[in-house]
């Protein structure tokens, strides 16, 4: 039926894929910029400090007035949420090359550009991965919080378990939410590893887990 568990899930894994790509799409460019290149570094720091300071279910009504109910509400604050940390993991896995490996390139007569896609790209890709992956969880696990704007997704089961006093929807929803979210997180952690056996420098997540914040509405 409408409210199908499988249906469910695609919508969940829906709007968090939107909210990733969004969210990729404009901070690994700006982050990389800035990586390479050295300058706006305290953007970068002011973006990550903002993302830790507005909390999601302020963002999520935030759009309501505009955009009405529905997944269209839910989707340009998960895109918000997704950026700092793939923002700031960029920067940090350029800026964390090998001085001297990046100079030797431009001896050799390397463009920047060269540089940047042939050095200083492939031995961050750790690095960005667990920027990725730190988003990608909890974009996962604030997309619950759609079913507030009527966004859909695992978030439902919550929202009408509480309705309708049916705990065994919250936590049935609830235990969905987590499988998913350890399943994001599992699944670009080896990814993260696999780049880093092919040579990349190995990295942790300098911007920290921030899905348990983001759940709350507070």
């Amino acid at each position: 039926g409408s409210n199908g568990v499988p249906l469910r899930i695609l919508e969940h894994l829906l709007m968090s894929g939107l909210a990733l790509g969004f969210g990729a799409a404009v901070a690994l460019p700006a982050g990389l910029a800035i990586g390479h290149t050295g300058r706006g570094e305290r953007v970068a720091v002011a973006v990550a400090g903002l993302g830790r300071a507005v909390p999601s279910y302020a963002l999520l009504l935030l759009f309501v007035p505009f955009l009405g109910l529905g997944i269209g509400s839910a989707i340009p604050p998960l895109v918000l949420l997704a950026i700092p940390p793939i923002l700031v993991n960029a920067v940090a896995g350029l800026r964390n090359v090998d001085a001297e490996t990046t100079e030797a390139g431009r001896g050799m007569g390397m463009t920047e550009w060269q540089v940047l896609r042939d050095v200083e790209l492939p031995a961050a890709l750790p690095a960005i991965v667990a920027g990725l992956r730190t988003s990608a969880v909890q974009v996962v696990a604030t997309a619950t919080l759609a079913a507030l704007v009527a966004g859909g997704g695992l978030g439902r089961y919550i929202v009408d378990g509480f309705a309708v006093q049916r705990y065994d929807r919250l936590v049935a929803g609830a235990l969905l939410v987590a499988i998913l979210a350890l399943g994001t997180e599992r699944a670009f952690t080896w990814l993260q590893r696999a780049f880093e056996r092919r040579g990349g420098r190995p990295a942790e997540d300098v911007f920290g887990p921030m899905a348990p914040p983001a759940m709350s509405g507070s």
